[in-house]
């Protein structure tokens, strides 16, 4: 899915939020290193900044990295982004990428599939939600005797 079989770079900004701040650093080693394994992607480059106290917490920090990936093909980077769920994402290389009605075929139904996921996920914890506000309010009921 990239034009003439050249790979697409593309960079990542990935977010964490947290406690302690060396937890942080280690949570986005950890992802950075995921992404590497993903078929048909290179991690290229990165760089993991220092956590900083967020505004007005006494506790929570955050932090980010900045990720350079070389992919196979477009397909891979929509994988990334729907399992990694960057903040932010620019594709370097190619300027253009020409793709195939297959190509397109493979990302759209790559989305589809993953918001089926998601929907079936929200479905299951408003399901859940709602059998436990039943279980808080039949409790509440009882302790009112």
């Amino acid at each position: 899915m990239s034009s003439d079989n050249k790979k697409i770079v593309a960079e990542f900004i990935l977010e964490v939020i947290g406690r302690p701040p060396e937890y942080l650093n280690e949570t986005l080693i950890k992802i950075i290193e995921e992404i590497g394994k993903e078929p048909g992607v290179k991690v290229k480059d990165s760089k993991i900044n220092e956590p900083v106290l967020l505004k007005d917490q006494k506790d929570f920090y955050t932090t980010f990295a900045e990720v350079e990936v070389e992919a196979d093909e477009l397909l891979r980077i929509a994988i990334i982004i729907f399992k990694y769920m960057p903040a932010h994402v620019e594709i370097v290389f190619p300027q253009n990428v020409n793709l195939r009605n297959s190509d397109c075929d493979d990302l759209f139904n790559e989305i589809t599939r993953r918001l089926h996921g998601y929907e079936e996920i929200t479905r299951i914890v408003q399901s859940e939600k709602a059998i436990l506000e039943k279980k808080v309010n039949a409790l509440l009921e009882k302790d009112k005797k």
